[in-house]
């Protein structure tokens, strides 16, 4: 026992121990791969989201550093990268723009205690075991976020691929609209540049499976732009590449931890906080759904913590999972978490030795890599499947998809609501279904009455479900159903083995429908009933009023003392007589003569 809570205690503190097993020849090279390819993704990603957060350029690259590795190492993903991202970058933007003037020492400042507050709520929420928040996020949500998230990753980058000009964050139905009436502005050689970059990478993919196509793809598309530029001339062309980069090591620096400025950054760190964890863990199921792996939401939220944490103090602006990193991570084939150590490493060898190399990088190939990436992330079998099987879940499908094709952050909290209302509608109905008692000699069990003769004094009904709060309305319209259809049947046997809780306000509306059954000369009883509800009626003292003679347990008698309060005048002339008592006796125990 000492040793199995020394390993438990040992994978929670140091989670990477779980997968270090995993580490081998093979696995490395397959890593190496990957994160030379992520890190080569997030070069003009990090310097575009830096930008959109108000922040220098090179904070974006810092952002996906060693907060990367803090988070891949102390997460439960595998696949999960970590870095800068649009959603948060936005928020960042729009919390503190109205604090500072983006870009100005005091804004960057604010940002670090931001992000140093970020980190903290997410560690305390991780530490707290409040991860079990991540499982109302339903498979079919996870779907139509990523999905929708996949559709925005090729919307952002349609002005790289076509050379046109839309103003960097542009909703999606900007960017559909500009691209219309840009139409005519589209630039051939940027084009088929991002052309030439998608055509191979998907060529590479199918023809040698085992070679990386996106690095394939990315030196196929630098070396088409290179000899178009060549040939035609760079000012006609107008190929864009990602430009200069800094070449320096994170420099360490210091959030502010005035009270003013806490107190002005407190509230946007809470909404960053909920937006940023939200965003990580469903990117983290979602590429779960693909790799099979297991998700532990509480070292998820850890993990994201201990990385802001650190991050704020090496010149890092909030971060969390990003759907692109983590995407190219997957597809390129990773192995486990140092995948993202390597590309962090990668990048950084990139800005301190060949930053003038990756200037020649042109954006349109990184297009054609990011709608690869897009259109993998996308789950058509699981979609299809949805849409075949079910209308509810279809509509939470596309509810989730548009609303983050309209506003990334808010999209997924409709899907969440959207799947909580289905569930809570579909539980506070449960299923109340008339039963009878088998034909066979001897048996216990029961079946469906539909097509089956019912006593005229007495309905059997079976509950599947909950009995709570908001099913209280529902079963007692249904057991007041049996009434208004059948007066003659005022007592009432309830099958309670699917009755998996009863809470206060179910325990009570049992209880007035005990005494008004037996106002009107019936009773209601119950049949198999949990000894876990048995106990809470018992201690809510309801069981004065339900009886507690009224329980019967499996495989009882309980056909006989029911029988003995039912009227014999109904039972003398009855045709059913689907009991063997019926056949016997009548309820008064006058023998049958008929």
């Amino acid at each position: 026992m000492l040793k199995r809570t020394s390993k438990y205690w040992l994978y929670h503190l140091f989670p990477f121990m779980q997968w270090k097993h995993l580490v081998d020849k093979q696995s490395s090279r397959a890593d190496l791969i990957a994160g030379l390819t992520g890190a080569l993704i997030v070069l003009p990603q990090g310097v575009a989201f830096a930008t959109i957060a108000g922040m220098p350029p090179e904070y974006g690259l810092y952002a996906a550093m060693l907060p990367a590795i803090i988070a891949a190492l102390f997460g439960s993903s595998w696949h999960l990268v970590s870095g800068p991202t649009t959603a948060i970058s936005i928020a960042v933007f729009a919390a503190m723009s109205p604090l500072a003037d983006p870009g100005s020492p005091q804004f960057i400042s604010m940002v670090l205690t931001l992000t140093f507050l970020v980190g903290l709520f997410q560690l305390i929420l991780g530490l707290a075991r409040m991860g079990v928040l991540v499982n109302f996020i339903s498979h079919t949500v996870v779907i139509g976020f990523t999905a929708g998230a996949a559709v925005l990753i090729a919307a952002s980058q349609v002005k790289n691929f076509f050379g046109i000009d839309i103003p960097r964050g542009s909703h999606f139905h900007v960017v559909i609209e500009q691209l219309f009436l840009q139409i005519g502005n589209i630039n051939p050689y940027v084009t088929f540049v991002g052309a030439i970059t998608l055509a191979s990478g998907i060529l590479t993919r199918r023809i040698w499976p085992k070679m990386p196509y996106m690095i394939v793809a990315m030196v196929v598309g630098s070396v088409v732009a290179a000899l178009i530029n060549m040939e035609v001339g760079a000012d006609v062309t107008l190929i864009k590449t990602v430009g200069a980069l800094p070449s320096q090591l994170p420099p360490l620096s210091m959030p502010d931890f005035s009270y003013d400025t806490i107190r002005l950054v407190l509230f946007p760190a809470l909404v960053v906080t909920m937006l940023a964890l939200t965003e990580a863990v469903s990117i983290a199921r979602a590429v779960a759904t693909k790799s099979g792996q297991g998700i532990d939401g509480n070292q998820e939220f850890i993990g994201q913590g201990l990385s802001n944490l650190v991050g704020s103090f090496f010149s890092s602006y909030a971060s969390c999972g990003s759907f692109n990193r983590s995407g190219v991570n997957y597809a390129a084939g990773a192995q486990t978490p140092l995948a993202t150590v390597y590309a962090s490493g990668f990048l950084l060898l990139i800005l301190l030795l060949v930053a003038p190399l990756a200037s020649y990088l042109p954006t349109a190939a990184m297009a054609g890599i990011l709608f690869l990436v897009a259109w993998g992330l996308i789950d058509f079998h699981h979609i299809y499947s949805i849409v075949r099987t079910s209308r509810a879940e279809t509509v939470t499908l596309f509810v989730t998809l548009i609303g983050t094709l309209i506003d990334l952050e808010k999209g997924i909290f409709f899907g969440i609501l959207l799947s909580l209302a289905l569930y809570l509608y579909r539980v506070s109905r449960p299923t109340m279904a008339p039963s009878v008692p088998a034909p066979e000699e001897g048996a216990y069990h029961f079946i469906d009455a539909k097509g089956n003769q019912e006593c005229p004094q007495f309905r059997i009904v079976r509950v599947n479900g909950s009995i709570f709060f908001g099913a209280v309305d529902y079963i007692r319209n249904g057991l007041m159903q049996i009434d208004e259809n059948n007066p003659r049947q005022k007592t009432v046997m309830i099958l309670a083995s699917g009755i998996n809780f009863v809470d206060v306000a179910g325990a009570e509306m049992l209880e007035n429908e005990a005494r008004r059954r037996r106002k009107m000369g019936g009773g209601l009883y119950f049949y198999r009933c949990n000894d876990a509800i048995y106990k809470f009626l018992r201690k809510a003292d309801k069981l004065d009023d339900i009886g507690a003679g009224g329980f019967f347990p499996a495989m009882s008698n309980w056909i006989k003392p029911i029988y003995s309060t039912l009227d014999p005048e109904v039972c003398r002339n009855c045709k059913a007589r689907i009991f063997s008592e019926c056949h016997q006796k009548l309820p008064d125990g006058e023998p049958r003569t008929n």
